[in-house]
């Protein structure tokens, strides 16, 4: 039903001319919801708890460093707070979810963003550490924040992973990266089932090559970076990268309820590149 502002009348020959104007009426798609989304510091993260806020959610924003943070919080607007965590450190994953529910008191989303690449490596120069850091990060800290969250996320919530592309095509140096995205995708999986009772909706996002600080933090001198992201653009069919905002609309699709009937999937982000 659609309601009214009058924004201007005037009489003409003695009748009264009243001009309507239509108001805007569209609940927020997340409104008083309590989102908390690991690694939103930057890239994907940030740019989801940015739209996340225009919707109405009440968001946390976690990341391993507060300066960080603290910049980001100085271009939000909204109801939110923010939460210095290593995801790979399980202390950090109580300490996230503990005051979550200090502030808010509930959990309707979980968005596991945070994740990490390191630079390529072939499989004969892997190294324990190499292997340990990434699973840490990728693998064991979204598992343990779901464990730390689960008694307090409600029934009919969702749970969403930031899985990615690499798990259907290969990528020489990126096994272990890729190891660690297959693992969360098998998980997710279990998740789904376990939490059925409950109305739980357990999805993932899988992105292609996106334009975000990630690339940077590879370790790769400059010009070795510019020729893989060129190499990973052309096997895209759409010919570019992504954008952390064009992911993040997918985040929030899949959290709300626009995509009630939707859990288990994988939705690529990555425009085309799985599919050709």
């Amino acid at each position: 039903m659609l309601s009214y502002n009058i924004t201007k009348f005037y009489f003409t020959d003695m009748v009264l001319c009243i001009i309507y104007k239509p108001k805007n009426n569209r609940m927020k798609r997340l409104h008083n919801k309590v989102a908390v989304i690991t690694g939103a510091n930057s890239g994907i993260g940030l740019a989801t708890a940015k739209l996340y806020l225009q919707e109405g959610a009440k968001v946390v924003l976690s990341g391993r460093r507060k300066e960080a943070l603290d910049e980001v919080a100085k271009t939000l607007t909204g109801d939110f707070i923010i939460v210095t965590a290593d995801v790979g450190k399980a202390e950090d994953n109580k300490k996230l979810i503990e005051e979550a529910i200090h502030k808010y008191g509930k959990i309707d989303i979980l968005f596991l963003n945070a994740g990490v690449v390191l630079h390529p490596t072939q499989t004969c120069e892997i190294t324990e550490e190499h292997y340990d850091e990434i699973f840490n990060i990728n693998v064991k800290g979204p598992i343990l924040a779901i464990k730390e969250a689960l008694p307090h996320i409600n029934d009919q919530g969702s749970i969403l992973f930031n899985n990615s592309v690499v798990t259907q095509r290969a990528f020489d140096g990126l096994g272990i990266y890729s190891a660690t995205k297959g693992a969360l995708r098998a998980y997710q999986r279990v998740l789904v089932s376990e939490v059925k009772d409950r109305k739980i909706r357990v999805n993932s996002i899988a992105p292609g090559p996106i334009t975000t600080p990630i690339f940077g933090k590879m370790g790769l001198p400059k010009d070795v970076s510019e020729e893989m992201g060129k190499g990973f653009a052309k096997r895209v069919p759409l010919g570019r990268f992504g954008t952390s905002e064009e992911v993040a609309k997918s985040a929030l699709f899949l959290a709300s309820d626009d995509a009630s009937y939707i859990n288990g999937v994988e939705l690529e982000v990555d425009g085309g590149m799985s599919q050709i």
